[in-house]
């Protein structure tokens, strides 16, 4: 099993620049104007982007923080073929990959680490594909999330990387510096598109 690569740590002035930006596009998107227009053209974006993928395990998250919620978009995509399935993720422990669990819509559902939703008693999943919450992405598809490190440490883990796609907003398209352990999405779906 790798890992993410031992690094130098980041100097505290790079850690607070992170801790600044990401609190600033945290509010910048939960002040989006026309958010269920944004919203729409996001599950447009993400659904045609899903009909040109050979995916058969789509691994998403629970919506927090103003976060697209992707839940009605993943059900249709279970639902217009056979065999499909999708998982959510969960935190077993800080410090480790994420864990993923089957998903349906009528998945009964318990309360996870950071009071986050997660299926309850669903058999485990190995994704082949990642919707991943981007608080902030760069044109280079390097994204920035919530400071914990869990996707990046989830793609460096597992034995078959699935496609990772984030998910975000226009206006948090960003110029970021990818730090050591940063892992580039495949794919970025905003409001504009898949790109």
């Amino acid at each position: 099993m790798s890992s993410i690569p031992a690094q130098t740590a980041p100097s505290p002035a790079a850690d607070d620049d992170r801790r600044a930006l990401r609190a600033r596009l945290l509010a910048q998107r939960a002040a989006l104007p026309a958010r269920a227009e944004a919203d729409t053209r996001i599950a447009a974006a993400l659904s045609e982007l899903l009909a040109g993928l050979a995916v058969r395990c789509l691994g998403f998250y629970w919506p927090i923080q103003q976060e697209f919620d992707a839940r009605a978009a993943v059900a249709q995509w279970l639902a217009a073929v056979p065999g499909r399935h999708a998982a959510l993720p969960s935190v077993s422990r800080p410090g480790a990959p994420l864990d993923f669990h089957l998903w349906t819509p009528d998945a009964p559902m318990a309360t996870g680490h950071y009071g986050i939703p997660v299926p309850d008693g669903t058999e485990a999943a190995t994704p082949d594909a990642l919707l991943i919450p981007c608080v902030g992405f760069s044109p280079d598809k390097f994204r920035l999330g919530y400071g914990g490190g869990f996707y990046d440490r989830t793609l460096a883990a597992m034995a078959q990387r699935p496609v990772a796609i984030g998910i975000g907003y226009d206006a948090c398209r960003i110029a970021l510096q990818a730090q050591p352990h940063d892992i580039a999405m495949d794919w970025i779906v905003t409001e504009s598109g898949a790109f």
